[in-house]
């Protein structure tokens, strides 16, 4: 009973030290941009199908080369984009003009898998997210 007390008391001694090591290294620079607001919202079931643009804001400013990653979960869930996909002037928004259908649900990945173009300026990938939502019927 001593020894396996003994060992357990290792083990936990070792997993907070390596979290209060890990906890003293975190900071906005050093972790990857997260999405902190999406237009429309996540779980949205009333939006109106006439809106014109989708947005995404990460926490802190991206690449804003002209590569990003909007993935698909479906064919049939992606909305239909009708011009540019472009960042706002803040670097932190990304705006897709789209064109979407009433009573339809759409489902959006922002960097997913092998699909992760959405970066910040020290070149971290965005943490995956999932954007999903409803139209409303006419």
């Amino acid at each position: 009973m001593r020894k396996y007390l003994k060992i357990l008391f290792i083990v936990v001694l070792m997993s907070v030290s390596s979290s209060t090591i890990y906890a003293s290294n975190v900071s906005v620079k050093s972790m990857p941009p997260v999405v902190v607001k999406t237009v429309p919202e996540s779980g949205s079931r009333d939006v109106a199908p006439g809106i014109m643009e989708i947005k995404v804001t990460f926490s802190k400013p991206m690449h804003t080369r002209n590569m990003w990653s909007w993935v698909q979960v479906t064919q049939s869930s992606f909305p239909k984009f009708v011009g540019r996909v472009r960042f706002l002037e803040d670097k932190k928004t990304c705006v897709a003009p789209v064109k979407l259908e009433p009573g339809k649900a759409y489902a959006i990945w922002f960097n997913n898998g092998r699909f992760n173009s959405f970066r910040d300026k020290n070149d971290h990938p965005a943490v995956p997210y999932l954007l999903v939502f409803q139209t409303k019927r006419k």
